[in-house]
């Protein structure tokens, strides 16, 4: 009960109510705080002025705020008569409990009456203090407002819930703890009071005694005064007034103002209230209820903010240490690498050194027997060692002149520490803050009905779960290697569908995707198995090329176009991306649209339109070769050209394998790629040009056609390979 007593205190006097009134505006006052706060209107605004010149509707008439300020939105501190001169500013106070109140220009007179009696000086007006209403009392003054026994009622409640203990009434000096309450004499008892006071003969015998406790409820449950009417102060309230919304006593319906009203039975409109004031009061408990457990919440994070403050202190420490043994680590390495750089020195220095003090002592040596020789007189003996002796000199001479007598080695360290860029990064490195507000996006869904493979190509479809809130800026696909390897991202950007190209064949795929958004990336979604188009695939382990083997039955074929994306801008394309010519007297490169890696793989181009003997290049590429070049002039393709007369074989610009046979309109040119013997063969009307054009050819290559304007080819794919060449195959 103890957050319900601010409830129970004046706004003015900031103690607990004493004969509180209800002002019309609901709130209450003590009659003395009331009476404390009138102030005195000009005459003019008086009720009975109203009244007589009509503007009077009521008993108590609300001033116009418009002419009559009280309180400042602004609080200065002071309330004024704005409208009327003659009006005394006067200062605006504030109660102990913190609301302003306004006391009056004059201190009331001296009165030996209650305050409830007392008169108030008239043309009184009165502030409500808390919503700042303010009225013009009319000739009953304060009496005509009521009073609020429901409130004492509480309070008194209260007041006794409060009590520590409760003392004997009887006592002279200092009161005893009482030990028993008689019901009839309403008065509390210790024991020598009761005997003294009460003893148990006579007609007191017959009065019950029950303990304090006891005796305090009885009392709670004791009948209060009953409240009288405000207008007629002899007549109990009996009915109530819908429509001014309060009790009216007998009189007051034959007579009074509410003769004309509704009204309805006290009791019944009792439980009604009643009723009502416990279905808000269930809906503002759910409201307190929420309200405990919302604190129960903060401070449950107060908590965890702690335990997180450590945690992350630890991670961070953690995380710093771990940086500081990195780089320890790192010193200890580069220290090593100066370490071995100084021994090597030495050893080459004192390898050096040894060696020339060898080499000195050799030549010492020397010169010290030539000059013991040249001592000698016999000419004879002189003359059959002296030419030895002389290319000896000469030959030890000539040996260290060849560098012998500079050092191999220099004194200073070639090494330079470059430590700026981790100096930059240690100054960068700060903490990341991520908004807490803005969750990332949820995981992405795979649409397994719109995902499919064709030939060495693979489309996948995604979509937000339909229950998302939380948009998405973008998604990122991965794919493996199509060897179990890590994933890789082949996809990042808006849309909801891709397609992947230039995977290799017969190959199986796995497949995911997430979403992101300027918060953070979400989970993946789950993995899609996805299987690629078969390549001839030579079982080179269980079965050799000895073994017949029908390539035939082994071979998925491709079908694909040229590629308009890739292509120099010069190509023109038509019949679908199958026909293409070139609007530019150079040659110009166009791609296939797909890549091959793995298998054997066959395709055709028929010449459309040949005019005055160019030479078209048709073979193999990288997806970066030059576009502007003939076929084969970078390392990036591999290429026949042809005329009308002969071909070529060309790679990195290098031409090998003149063959004798051209090409006119109507030819047509054969390109096999066989990736498992690695090799690249041309033909021209199905017969073999030259030999095996390149071997070791491995990786992913795209076809290719280099052309200019005089010439137009169709390409034709999704075939068998020749039949000679699955024969020669099957044989080799």
């Amino acid at each position: 009960m103890e957050e319900m007593e601010e409830e129970l205190k004046c706004p003015v006097c900031g103690s607990f109510y004493r004969e509180p009134i209800i002002l019309p505006c609901s709130h209450n006052l003590c009659q003395a705080c009331a009476r404390n706060i009138l102030v005195q209107t000009p005459e003019s605004e008086s009720p009975q002025s109203r009244r007589a010149s009509g503007s009077g509707v009521s008993d108590y008439d609300y001033l116009d705020l418009d002419k009559m300020s009280l309180y400042s939105e602004a609080d200065s501190g002071y309330g004024s008569y704005g409208g009327f001169a003659s009006a005394p500013t006067t200062p605006c106070q504030k109660s102990p409990n913190g609301v302003r109140v306004f006391p009056p220009a004059m201190p009331p007179p001296p009165t030996h009456l209650s305050p409830a009696l007392a008169p108030v000086p008239r043309n009184s007006c009165i502030t409500c203090p808390q919503c700042h209403r303010s009225l013009i009392l009319d000739d009953r003054g304060l009496r005509g407002f009521p009073k609020n026994r429901v409130l004492e009622g509480v309070i008194d409640r209260y007041q006794q819930s409060k009590a520590a203990a409760l003392k004997c009434q009887l006592c002279e000096k200092v009161p005893k703890e009482a030990t028993v309450m008689c019901e009839q004499c309403d008065v509390f008892y210790c024991d020598p009071c009761r005997l003294r006071c009460h003893p148990p003969r006579g007609p007191l015998a017959k009065h019950r005694l029950v303990p304090p406790a006891q005796g305090r409820v009885s009392r709670r449950l004791s009948p209060r005064k009953v409240s009288t009417c405000t207008d007629h102060e002899l007549e109990n309230h009996s009915m109530y007034c819908v429509q001014c919304k309060m009790p009216v006593c007998y009189q007051c319906l034959e007579e009074g103002k509410h003769s004309s009203h509704e009204v309805k039975a006290l009791g019944a409109m009792w439980k009604l209230h009643k009723s009502q004031l416990s279905q808000a009061l269930n809906g503002l408990s759910d409201r307190a209820k929420e309200a405990k457990e919302f604190l129960v919440q903060l401070r449950n994070m107060v908590q965890q903010i702690q335990e997180n403050s450590v945690e992350f202190e630890a991670c961070l420490v953690a995380q710093c240490d771990a940086l500081i043994d990195a780089l320890n680590r790192r010193k200890a390495q580069l220290l090593a690498r100066v370490n071995k750089e100084h021994e090597h020195k030495l050893k080459v220095v004192r390898d050096q050194i040894s060696h020339c003090t060898v080499k000195l002592r050799q030549t010492t040596g020397l010169m010290e027997y030539c000059l013991e020789v040249i001592k000698e007189n016999d000419p004879s003996g002189f003359l059959q060692i002296s030419d030895a002796l002389i290319r000896r000199v000469h030959l030890t001479e000539d040996q260290w002149g060849k560098g012998t007598l500079t050092p191999r080695m220099t004194t200073d360290f070639d090494l330079s520490l470059d430590n700026s860029p981790l100096l930059q990064s240690i100054h960068q490195l700060d903490f990341v803050q991520v908004k807490a507000s803005s969750p990332v996006p949820a995981t992405p869904i795979l649409q397994l009905e719109e995902c499919c493979t064709h030939n060495n190509s693979a489309t996948l479809s995604w979509k937000q779960p339909p229950l998302s809130t939380v948009p998405a800026e973008g998604y990122i696909l991965e794919l493996d290697d199509g060897s179990g390897g890590q994933f890789r991202e082949v996809y990042v950007g808006k849309e909801t569908m891709c397609t992947v190209d230039g995977l290799h064949f017969n190959s199986t795929y796995n497949a995911r995707v997430k979403a992101f958004n300027k918060t953070g990336v979400s989970p993946y979604s789950k993995t899609l198995v996805l299987q690629t188009s078969e390549g001839c695939n030579f079982e080179t382990q269980s079965a050799p090329y000895s073994q017949l083997v029908d390539i035939k039955k082994l071979l998925a074929v491709a079908w694909f176009a040229f590629d308009p994306g890739s292509a120099h801008s010069d190509i023109i394309f038509s019949n679908d991306n199958l026909t293409v010519t070139c609007s530019s007297y150079d040659d110009r490169v166009v791609l296939g649209k797909t890549g091959f890696s793995k298998g054997v793989h066959y395709w055709e181009l028929t010449i459309d339109r040949y005019d005055n003997h160019p030479d078209p290049a048709f073979g193999v590429a990288r997806m970066d070769v030059m576009k502007d070049v003939m076929l084969g002039k970078d390392d990036k393709a591999w290429a026949m050209y042809v005329d009308n007369n002969r071909s070529w074989f060309m790679h990195n610009n290098s031409h090998t394998n003149r063959t004798e046979g051209g090409i006119t309109k109507g030819a047509t040119i054969g390109v096999l790629l066989d990736l498992n013997r690695k090799t690249l063969t041309f033909f021209i009307n199905d017969e073999q040009q030259g030999p095996i054009a390149f071997e070791n050819v491995e990786g992913l290559f795209f076809p290719a056609v280099s052309l200019n304007r005089n010439v137009q080819v169709t390409l034709h794919t999704g075939l068998p390979v020749p039949d000679f060449y699955s024969s020669r195959a099957s044989i080799a």
